[in-house]
């Protein structure tokens, strides 16, 4: 299928909307030099208890916050400001605590075109935090870029199950499921 970059960019928002709480960004909301046109949120968390939620024997709390970028041409150093900008905020936006037990940070890029550079810098990007030795959890950076000149997907190690997604929501869509 031929997408646009609104048109990719509209159709993963439009299935992300039913895990994550999608806020689309205005022009007054957006950072300055930044093609942000979405932030992505989602929490979950699991609690194991006896008897009562007083006698709590262990919880866990997960997030992800995925932003969503669109862009003509992504180039190394629009990829690098995003990536930072992201990290930055998702690292304010993080709970961090005891029963905090991860949080992906996923700066999505949707464009036209992407320098070779940039693809490899993408490809190669590792950035991982824990906190209190990983008592209090980790965080985790994630990368994917969809090219939509010729449907070329790519992503960072740690992005591979966004990529998946990504591949299932924009390409596999019209397939029957069983």
């Amino acid at each position: 299928m031929e997408y646009t970059i609104e048109s990719a960019a509209e159709r993963l928002l439009s299935s992300f909307q039913a895990y994550y709480n999608v806020k689309q960004l205005e022009a007054g909301e957006k950072p300055e030099d930044l093609p942000l046109c979405a932030i992505c949120e989602y929490y979950e968390k699991s609690q194991k208890y006896v008897l009562s939620q007083k006698a709590e024997l262990w919880s866990e709390n997960s997030e992800e916050f995925l932003f969503l970028f669109q862009t003509d041409e992504l180039t190394p150093e629009l990829f690098e400001k995003c990536k930072e900008y992201a990290w930055e905020e998702g690292m304010k936006m993080a709970h961090v605590g005891p029963g905090h037990m991860y949080t992906y940070i996923t700066p999505m890029f949707v464009c036209n075109s992407c320098e070779e550079d940039a693809r490899k810098a993408l490809k190669k990007c590792r950035k991982f935090k824990s906190f209190r030795f990983s008592f209090h959890g980790w965080m985790d950076l994630h990368t994917a870029v969809l090219e939509v000149q010729n449907n070329q997907l790519s992503s960072n190690a740690g992005g591979r199950s966004v990529e998946k997604v990504m591949k299932k929501v924009l390409f596999n869509s019209n397939k029957k499921r069983r």
